[in-house]
């Protein structure tokens, strides 16, 4: 039976009650799923939540609208489920931030496509008027959905690069950038309200091309630091896009979910500036107030201790308390697996084990957490930095794997610092610091050198980390 024919007897169910309660049930499921996802202990659950949300959004959605035939709908959702698994199989954990990343840049650029398709072909979206033209409504609807989409979009790719290693870390600094931006927001918010007055295809193009552009100017100024806040406050732009099309399409379930998703984001992000101690208005407007960073300085030479797996297995052997920071470090060397074992076997020595992670560690929100889940290490071991910050001064060993700047004390010393004010892990007072890295040239991904490295209470472990961890697990083990 031809989907289109489904559909044209479905006309009347559109507005049937039937039809609001299935998108009402989406809605609540969407909700549950955002609550899952705050816990590791329940994201699983979250997960199926949302995607039994999304199923029933889906469907409703082919089943009470005329669109394309069934075999095309089919088509497409093969062509993109099959695009989708490869690159699941195939992205490593450690690719995860640039994939969500251009997974952001994808969702702006469709909402882009559908306001444009509205645009050019109004009458297949019931927004044409009696007149002869779209209700004006629908083109504000429709501005401010291409407006944000395309910010999303390019944002998004200039993330990507960064995230991915394709363009510097450090911020680029553009003269009288304020200015310019300021003056393009002000000019895309004018020529958005114009166009509910005047839809000529020039104002349209405009409003595109100036989103497009204010998207790469955002997003080039913000450094390498607050990357974890750009990933989310773009997801925010990618659901606050989604919405407005969402009204373009007078679909409900669409409102609700880019919404949720809008909303949430934004207030993740608000969460991640007040870890940072950023300003979430500065993060948002693109590096307001933002300096250069230091990474192209020369470093100077400063004594420090080089130790070994033997040395470390000993006195992790020995200790009672042993605390855990992972960061990006470790998820290159995908180190999680040898990790977990290495608590394990502390534990049986009856060594406390504990992990702490910091709310930026790595490239997105909670990519630490997924990698210790994926290792299945407890959830009960794992601590956030305001609940084991206190702890440091009775450790017997801070194990520092991989990450560097959310253990910096520059960001609390040095008002100069890209990270002075970001609230980091108090390693300095613990006992005995064992300091996991690749070799001593490295520096963080906020580029500043590192004041643990050079403590008397520090032992370097130059080394692959998983490499290093291994080597460690095999002394704990004898």
């Amino acid at each position: 039976m031809d989907f289109a024919l489904l559909s044209a007897a479905a006309t009347g169910l559109a507005a049937s009650p039937w039809v609001a309660l299935a998108y009402l049930a989406s809605g609540v499921l969407f909700i549950l799923a955002l609550r899952g996802l705050s816990s590791p202990a329940t994201s699983r659950a979250g997960n199926r939540y949302g995607m039994i949300g999304m199923l029933i959004a889906v469907v409703t959605t082919l089943v009470t609208h005329e669109i394309a035939s069934l075999p095309e709908i089919l088509g497409a959702l093969a062509l993109g489920g099959a695009i989708g698994w490869i690159i699941a199989r195939r992205i490593a954990m450690t690719d995860m931030p640039q994939l969500v990343a251009a997974f952001h840049s994808l969702v702006g650029l469709a909402a882009v496509l559908v306001g444009w398709a509205a645009y050019l072909n109004p009458e297949a979206f019931g927004i044409l008027g009696a007149d002869g033209t779209i209700h004006a409504v629908s083109r504000l609807e429709m501005g401010l959905g291409i407006a944000i989409g395309a910010i999303t979009f390019s944002g998004s790719i200039i993330a990507f690069l960064k995230l991915a290693g394709k363009m510097s870390g450090a911020p680029i600094m553009l003269p009288g950038r304020h200015v310019i931006n300021l003056a393009t927001l002000a000019a895309i918010i004018g020529l958005t309200g114009y166009f509910m007055t005047d839809q000529s295809l020039w104002v349209i193009a405009t409003v595109t091309a100036l989103a497009f552009m204010i998207g790469f100017l955002l997003i080039i100024p913000i450094g390498g630091a607050d990357m974890p806040v750009v990933v989310s406050m773009l997801n925010s732009y990618s659901g606050w896009a989604a919405a407005a099309m969402g009204f373009t399409l007078s679909n409900t379930a669409m409102i609700i979910t880019g919404a949720l998703v809008g909303s949430s984001g934004a207030i993740l992000s608000y969460i991640m500036c007040k870890a940072m101690n950023r300003s979430f208005i500065s993060v948002i407007a693109g590096g307001f107030g933002a300096v250069a960073e230091a990474g192209g300085e020369a470093k100077e030479q400063r004594p420090w201790k080089r130790g070994s797996a033997e040395d470390a297995a000993y006195m992790l052997g020995e200790a009672e308390k042993v605390i855990i920071i992972p960061g990006y470090g470790m998820a290159v060397s995908q180190a999680q697996h040898a990790l977990r074992e290495m608590g394990d076997l502390l534990k049986v020595k009856g060594v406390e084990v504990k992990y702490a992670i910091h709310p930026v560690a790595g490239r997105m929100p909670g990519h630490m957490n997924v990698l210790l889940a994926e290792a299945n290490v407890p959830y009960d071991e794992v601590f956030e930095l305001e609940d084991i910050n206190s702890e440091f001064a009775t450790a017997d060993i801070a194990f520092i794997i991989g990450a560097n700047d959310v253990v910096n004390p520059a960001a609390k010393t040095d008002k100069s610092s890209p990270i002075y004010g970001m609230p980091v892990f108090d390693v300095d007072k613990a006992k005995q610091v064992f300091f996991i890295k690749r070799s001593m040239g490295g520096v963080g991904y906020a580029g500043v050198d590192n004041d643990v490295f050079y403590m008397d209470q520090t032992l370097m472990l130059l080394a692959d980390a998983k490499k290093m961890v291994e080597d460690i697990n095999k002394g704990l083990a004898h």
